[in-house]
């Protein structure tokens, strides 16, 4: 049984990447790890006023929004392809491409940036494509 890797941020994109993941991996009889990523912002470390977010606040949240989307897609312990989840912090593309590092296929959506935007900011799925060790697919939403 292989693993596939499936990179899931709430978006439009990664909804449908998951979705396509899911059924990809039902067809390989492999297994599906949903990843999500987080990053401490800047803000959260200067003199607010009010209570500061921790760390660990930021990562129970995106914990908390992963197992939600899974549920919203019907995705669950007793689904026909064994999941887990990985929540990391750091650099998106990173992440993924570091989770991927023994998976048979990497999948991450496409928010459709493209054209000089997609140029000047650069993104994830790009970076993903050029250093996977694995195959990557990119899924546009519909």
């Amino acid at each position: 049984m292989g693993k596939i890797v499936v990179g899931v941020d709430g978006s439009d994109g990664s909804r449908e990447a998951l979705r396509w993941a899911f059924a990809e991996a039902k067809l390989r009889k492999d297994a599906l790890e949903a990843v999500i990523v987080w990053q401490y912002p800047i803000t959260a470390s200067l003199p607010t006023f009010g209570a500061m977010n921790t760390p660990d606040d930021f990562e129970t949240d995106a914990r908390a929004t992963l197992l939600a989307i899974l549920a919203d897609e019907g995705i669950t312990a007793e689904s026909p392809v064994p999941v887990t989840t990985l929540v990391a912090e750091g650099n998106p593309a990173r992440a993924l491409l570091d989770a991927a590092d023994t998976a048979e296929l990497l999948v991450v959506g496409s928010r459709g940036h493209g054209g000089f935007a997609g140029v000047l900011v650069g993104s994830i799925s790009q970076q993903c494509v050029h250093h996977a060790t694995c195959p990557v697919v990119v899924v546009h939403p519909s």
